[in-house]
């Protein structure tokens, strides 16, 4: 059991990362998901993207992304979504398919680990070496995106940081699933490591709230895509829940400021109990 601040983030982080079932769970409906779309459309390249596949997902809260090439897409994405989702529904009925733009959901079972979000993309263009998709923008229209290019940016960050940003990411995301704050997990990972790039090294306790400060800083605003493909990424998918995500993250900027206080003053004990408030009571308990 941890006795220090650095041991308790270092117990965490294991806590926080998918286990090796959690990670075969995961692939376990791939081919049968890529053989529907394949006899239901021109499927081109079917591959994982999201947190599974750059390395930051939460153990028991994040579920699979992949994307699916699929050629002569039409205009209207909202109908091509609902059509997608009308396959994958009679190929799997009794999962409850369910369309979350810009993704169609097949939630095989009751852990996260076993739901599945298909977002359908179309080639376009190739830009500085990464395949660049159209996939949908929920409003009816297709947007630019390249998870190979936003994967490769968060890498590059995370190398030159010791490979301590990734590790910091989940942190965040663990606050957001923890506490249901709702603010897209894309918008974090390239909000976090854009504020990182720059930065000598990380300190995982210091960081989180540095990270929560400048969150809270800047009012959770768009961020411009920094390999300059998606345009401005939004933290939240309407009014109503920035308003909410603001406003949890004010307590937990609050929760983490007097973490720190108590550990400045030596009460590592209180310190502990302050980093547990803010991630919904699952930081590790302390040990003397």
């Amino acid at each position: 059991m941890p006795r220090t601040i650095d041991e308790g983030f270092r117990d965490f982080l294991q806590t926080l990362t998918p286990s090796n079932y959690e990670t075969n769970a995961a692939k376990g409906h791939r081919e049968s998901i890529k053989r529907c779309i394949d006899l239901n459309f021109s499927l081109g390249r079917f591959w994982r993207t999201g947190s599974f596949g750059n390395g930051t997902s939460i153990s028991g809260y994040s579920d699979v992304d992949y994307m699916a090439k699929i050629s002569y897409l039409p205009s209207d994405s909202s109908m091509f979504l609902s059509k997608l989702r009308e396959v994958l529904e009679e190929r799997f009925p009794r999962t409850g398919v369910r369309t979350n733009c810009p993704a169609v959901i097949v939630p095989f079972g009751s852990n996260a680990n076993e739901t599945t979000e298909i977002t359908p993309a179309d080639y376009i263009q190739t830009t500085n070496g990464y395949h660049v998709y159209d996939i949908p923008d929920c409003s009816g229209y297709w947007m630019k995106a390249s998870p190979d290019a936003h994967n490769s940016y968060v890498r590059q960050v995370d190398t030159s940081l010791s490979y301590k940003l990734k590790p910091l990411i989940r942190f965040i995301k663990a606050w957001k699933y923890y506490n249901d704050v709702p603010i897209s997990s894309f918008y974090l990972e390239l909000r976090i490591a854009k504020y990182c790039s720059e930065k000598p090294s990380i300190v995982y306790s210091t960081y989180v709230k540095l990270v929560l400060s400048h969150l809270h800083g800047t009012q959770l605003a768009r961020i411009q895509d920094p390999m300059r493909i998606s345009g401005y990424i939004s933290p939240c998918s309407s009014p109503s829940k920035l308003s909410v995500a603001k406003s949890k993250l004010k307590t937990a900027l609050s929760r983490a400021e007097k973490a720190q206080d108590a550990e400045a003053n030596g009460n590592i004990r209180e310190a502990f109990n302050w980093w547990k408030y803010l991630f919904g009571n699952k930081f590790p308990n302390y040990y003397r």
